[in-house]
C-alpha cells in the first residue's frame, strides 16, 4: 500500500478515512529534524552548509515510515500546502534517503490540498508533483538567517546587557514597535478642549441631540473652545437665542461587507470579539482544519474558489432569501505587502454547515467556526443600504449653529449576519437614529451641556493591532505571527495586561541597545525589504545563498564592532537615549538628574544581578535612593520618602517605590531599625488603589488562621516569593488568588495542606486535575490538565508541559495537549520518552539548508 505522510495524527486519521484501506497514512509529528542548537550548525564560509539532526523523539516516526516503505516502495508526501509544509516534506525525503529507506525504485511524490475533505484529498492524489525546490530554498534561507542572527546577536546581548535573553530577527523588530509605542505614550502631553451639546425637542415632543458647530458666526475647529470659561460663554450664546431647523439633508449610502478571513485578520477579529491570543486562535483553527471543517488556516490570500463562491451564494439564498444575494459574486484583492503565501482564504469547507449544526465539543473551536462561517457568508452577501441624515439648526442671526447626524438602515444586507469589530472603537454619532424633523420648524432647547475633553495618547498594542501593524509594514508572514507575538512574551520582554502589550524594563533596554548598535537590523524598512527578498526566492527570482551572503557580510561586521564595547559604555549610551523618559523636566526647573533624596548625587541607569534595571543615586551606598525604570513619574509622585497613607497608632504607614517595585512600610528607617516592616504590593494590585486599610492588611501578614485541629500547631496564610499560600509547619500550599489570603478559613486551609502533604516532595499522590482529558490517543495513559506553582500544565506519564499564557486550562483539548506534550518531549534532547509513550506532534525542527 502506498505510504502517505502528513504532520499530525489527527490529520492522518481524517485522511485515512477518505483514502480507505488501500493506503497507509502515517504522521511525522511536525518536523523530523532541525539545526542543533550550537555554534557551527550553519557554515557561512562554505555556502551556508547546514548540519541537520534528527530529533530523538522523531526517530521512531522516521523508522515507522521507513518500515512501511519496505512493503510498498511508493511515498506520497502530503504535508501542509505552504513553505513550512514543503520543508517538512523535503526533510522527510532527505532523511529517508540517508537511511536508504528510499531506493532507486521508490516512487516519491508530493501532493497538496487546501482543505481536508474527501473531494480535495482525492483530487490532490490525482495531481502529484515533486517537492518544490524554490519553496525549500526560501525555507532554508529563513532558517539560516534566524539561526545566524540568534546565535551571533544573542551572545552580544548576554555579555553587554546583563539579564537580557536571546534576540530574534523578526521578534526584535516586533518588540521595537511595542517599546516605541510606550515611549510615545510617555512623551504624550494631553491638550484640553471642550464641546457643547444640546438636547433639542421637535414640535411633536421628540428629542434629539445636536452639537455646536458654529459660534459667533465662525465654524468651530476641534480645539477652538479651550477652557471652561469659553465653554460657558458658548452655552450662554445658545441658551439666549431661539433656534430653528435651517436644513434637513438625507443622502442614501451603502456599506459593503469585509473580505473573508486570512491569517492576520482572523487573529485580529478573534482577539476583538473573544479576547483570544494569536496562539489560542491558531490552535483552534488547526483543529478545525484537521477535522476537515475549514480550509488551511495559514494564508495571506483572500480569494475564494469559484465553487465555494457559488456554494456561499446558494446558502445565502436558502437561508436568508434571494434579496440578500448580490447580482454578481464579490471579488476581493489582497492588499497585504509581499503577499506570497496566497492560498485560498480561510473558509468553511461546507457552506451549508451552519454553526448551529456543528458537532464540536470544544468552546474555542465552536466560537472560531461561528466567526469564520459568518464572515465567509457575509462576504458574499448584498450591501447594506442606509440613509444618512444631517440636520443643521441655527439662530436667526447666524451666530450659533448646531448639527445633528444619524442614519436609518433601509436594508440590512450582510449586517444581518456579521459586522467586523473595531479596534479602540468609539461611539459614532452617525449611527444614531433621528426622529422626524422638518426644515423651518422650531427647535426647543431642553438641555445645553458643555463637555470637557483631553486628547488621548496612542493606545497600547493588543495582539490584534500588533499583527495588523506587522502586516502593514510587511514584517513577518502568516505562519509566524502567532509565534513572534508569543515569543516576546515568553522571554519576559513584554507582558499582557487587560489584553494590552506593555514592555518590561528588560524589553525596553534590549530595544534601545539594538537601535543604537544594530539599528539597521531592527529597521522596519530593512526587515520588510529582506522579507521581500526571501519571498523572491520562493518565486525563483533570487538565489538563496546570494541573499544570505549579502546579509551576513554586513551583519558579521556589526557583530565584530561590538566586541570591544564595555558594559558601562552600553549603559551610559542607553541612559543618554532614554534620558527624556527617565528624567522628565521638573516643575521647579531644577536638574531632573539631581537625586531628590540626598540632593547631591546624580541619577543614572543601573542594572541588578537579576537582570532588572532601575534608576539609582551616584552616592550609593551613602544614599540608597532608587526608583523603577518607568518614566511616567508615578514613582516620583510617591517621593523619595514615600507617600504617607496614614497612621496606625503612632506608626506612620507609607507607600514607597524601590528597585523591585512599589511596597508599603511601617515607620521610618533608623539606625536601631534600618529595615522596618515592609511588604511588596502583590501582582495585580495597582499603586493608585492602595490606601491605609490595604497597606495594613499587607503589613499584617502572615495572618494566623488558628491552631491546626490535629496537632495544635499554627496555620498561617501569607504572600511569598511564589505567590499566596497557606502554611502549617514546613508544608506550604498555594492559594489561587491573593485576596484569599485575607479570607481563607481553617477548613479550606487544612484541605489544601493535606493535599500538598499527600504529594510529599512532588512525588506520591497527584494533585486533583483541573481537567481530565482521557487516555493518550497514541500510547495510552491518562492526560490531565494540572494546577502548578508556576501555572497550569498538561501532564502525561513523566512529561509536564506548561500551558501557553493565553490558554485557559478549561479550554485545553486532547489534540492541543498531545501537541504540547510532543513539543516538551522533543526539547528533552537526549532523554528519550518511556517506551510506552508515543511522541506527540513535534514542533521543534523547522529549517534547513541543502548543500549545493
Amino acid at each position: 500500500m502506498p505510504v502517505v505522510v502528513v504532520e499530525s495524527p489527527a490529520k492522518a486519521k481524517t485522511i485515512n478515512k477518505y483514502l480507505g484501506n488501500d493506503f497507509t497514512v502515517l504522521a511525522s509529528y511536525g518536523h523530523v529534524r532541525d539545526l542543533p542548537p550550537k555554534d557551527g550548525s550553519v557554515d557561512p564560509e562554505h555556502g551556508f552548509e547546514m548540519q541537520w539532526e534528527v530529533a530523538s523523539d522523531s526517530k521512531k516516526h522516521v523508522k515507522a515510515i521507513a518500515d512501511a516503505l519496505k512493503d510498498d516502495p511508493q511515498l506520497i508526501l502530503a504535508t501542509d500546502p505552504d513553505r513550512e509544509g514543503e520543508a517538512i516534506s523535503w526533510h522527510l525525503e532527505e532523511t529517508l534517503r540517508k537511511r536508504k529507506a528510499i531506493k532507486k525504485d521508490t516512487e516519491v511524490s508530493r501532493v497538496v490540498f487546501n482543505a481536508i475533505t474527501k473531494n480535495a484529498v482525492t483530487e490532490a492524489m490525482k495531481n502529484p508533483r515533486q517537492v518544490d525546490k524554490d519553496l525549500v530554498e526560501a525555507y532554508l534561507a529563513r532558517r539560516a538567517l534566524d539561526y545566524l542572527v540568534g546565535f551571533n546577536l544573542s551572545p552580544v546581548l548576554w555579555r553587554k546587557l546583563p539579564g537580557a535573553k536571546s534576540a530574534g530577527r523578526v521578534q526584535s523588530v516586533c518588540l521595537r514597535l511595542i517599546v516605541e509605542r510606550e515611549m510615545e505614550i510617555e512623551a504624550f502631553r494631553p491638550r484640553e478642549y471642550w464641546t457643547v451639546k444640546a438636547i433639542l425637542t421637535t414640535p411633536r415632543g421628540q428629542d434629539y441631540e445636536a452639537r455646536l458647530t458654529v459660534l459667533a458666526g465662525q465654524k468651530l475647529d476641534r480645539y477652538d473652545i479651550e477652557n471652561d470659561t469659553q465653554a460657558e460663554l458658548a452655552v450662554q450664546a445658545i441658551t439666549s437665542r431661539d433656534l430653528t431647523v435651517k436644513s434637513v439633508e438625507a443622502k442614501p449610502a451603502s456599506r459593503n461587507p469585509s473580505a473573508p478571513f486570512m491569517t492576520s485578520t482572523l487573529q485580529q477579529e478573534a482577539s476583538r470579539k473573544f479576547g483570544f491570543g494569536a496562539r489560542q486562535t491558531m490552535n483552534a483553527a488547526q483543529r478545525l482544519y484537521e477535522a476537515g471543517l475549514i480550509t488551511y488556516m495559514r494564508t495571506d490570500g483572500i480569494d475564494m474558489a469559484p465553487e465555494a463562491v457559488h456554494a456561499a451564494r446558494d446558502a445565502i439564498k436558502d437561508r436568508y432569501g434571494a434579496e440578500y444575494v448580490p447580482d454578481s459574486p464579490r471579488m476581493y484583492k489582497n492588499k497585504a505587502k509581499n503577499a506570497q503565501e496566497a492560498h485560498e482564504c480561510i473558509r468553511p469547507t461546507d457552506m451549508t454547515l451552519a454553526p448551529d449544526g456543528l458537532r464540536v465539543s470544544e468552546a474555542d473551536q465552536k466560537k472560531l467556526y461561528d466567526l469564520i462561517w459568518k464572515r465567509t457568508i457575509a462576504s458574499q452577501m448584498a450591501a447594506a443600504r442606509l440613509e444618512r441624515t444631517t440636520v443643521d439648526v441655527a439662530s436667526a442671526d447666524g451666530q450659533v449653529e448646531l448639527r445633528a447626524t444619524g442614519q436609518v438602515v433601509l436594508f440590512d444586507g450582510f449586517m444581518k449576519v456579521y459586522e467586523e469589530g473595531r479596534d479602540d472603537a468609539v461611539v459614532d454619532d452617525d449611527d444614531k437614529r433621528l426622529p422626524q424633523i422638518s426644515q423651518g420648524e422650531a427647535a426647543e432647547k431642553k438641555d445645553v451641556t458643555p463637555e470637557q475633553h483631553f486628547t488621548q495618547p496612542p493606545p497600547r498594542y493588543t495582539e490584534a493591532t500588533l499583527v495588523k501593524k506587522m502586516e502593514e509594514l510587511g514584517i513577518g508572514r502568516p505562519s509566524t505571527y502567532a509565534s513572534i507575538v508569543t515569543t516576546i512574551q515568553d522571554r519576559g520582554y513584554v507582558r499582557k495586561d487587560k489584553n494590552r502589550l506593555i514592555p518590561e524594563d528588560k524589553g525596553r533596554l534590549v530595544t534601545i541597545f539594538l537601535i543604537n548598535y544594530f539599528r539597521k537590523y531592527v529597521g522596519y524598512d530593512f526587515t520588510a525589504k529582506l522579507e521581500g527578498e526571501l519571498d523572491d526566492i520562493t518565486s525563483g527570482e533570487r538565489d538563496w545563498q546570494d541573499v544570505l551572503d549579502r546579509f551576513w557580510r554586513d551583519f558579521k561586521a556589526h557583530i565584530d564592532e561590538t566586541s570591544d564595547l564595555r558594559i558601562t559604555e552600553v549603559l551610559e549610551k542607553i541612559d543618554e537615549v532614554l534620558a527624556p523618559h527617565l528624567y522628565p523636566p521638573r516643575e521647579d526647573g531644577s536638574d531632573p538628574r539631581i537625586c531628590p533624596n540626598c540632593g547631591e548625587g546624580r541619577l543614572s541607569l543601573r542594572t541588578a544581578r537579576s537582570g532588572g534595571a532601575f534608576i539609582g543615586c551616584s552616592n550609593y551606598p551613602e544614599c540608597r535612593y532608587t526608583r523603577s525604570l518607568n518614566a511616567n513619574e508615578q514613582d516620583d509622585e510617591i517621593g523619595p520618602d514615600g507617600k504617607l497613607l496614614g497612621y496606625d497608632g503612632e506608626d506612620p504607614i507609607s507607600l514607597r517605590s524601590g528597585r523591585f517595585g512599589p511596597y508599603v512600610q511601617r515607620r521610618e528607617a533608623t539606625e536601631e531599625e534600618p529595615k522596618p516592616p515592609r511588604a511588596s504590593l502583590p501582582k495585580g494590585w495597582a499603586v493608585e488603589d492602595i490606601d491605609l486599610d490595604k497597606a495594613l492588611m499587607l503589613l499584617s501578614l502572615p495572618r494566623e488562621i488558628g491552631p491546626h485541629p490535629e496537632d495544635g500547631e499554627p496555620v498561617e496564610a501569607g504572600i511569598g516569593r511564589y505567590g499566596p499560600y497557606v502554611k502549617h509547619g514546613g508544608t506550604y500550599a498555594n492559594l489561587p488568588e491573593v485576596d484569599e489570603v485575607f479570607t481563607v478559613g481553617m477548613n479550606r486551609a487544612v484541605e489544601l495542606i493535606a493535599e500538598k502533604a499527600s504529594r510529599g516532595r512532588g512525588r506520591g499522590a497527584a494533585a486533583k486535575p483541573v481537567k481530565e482529558l482521557g487516555e493518550h490517543p497514541e500510547s495510552g495513559g491518562p492526560v490531565n490538565v494540572m494546577p502548578g506553582r508556576y501555572g497550569p500544565y498538561v501532564k502525561w506519564d513523566k512529561i509536564n508541559a506548561t500551558l501557553p499564557k493565553d490558554v485557559e486550562p478549561e479550554s485545553v483539548t486532547m489534540d492541543m495537549a498531545v501537541q504540547l506534550i510532543a513539543e516538551k518531549a522533543a526539547k528533552k534532547g537526549g532523554k528519550k520518552p518511556a517506551a510506552k509513550k508515543a511522541a506527540p506532534k513535534k514542533a521543534a525542527p523547522k529549517k534547513a539548508a541543502a548543500k549545493k
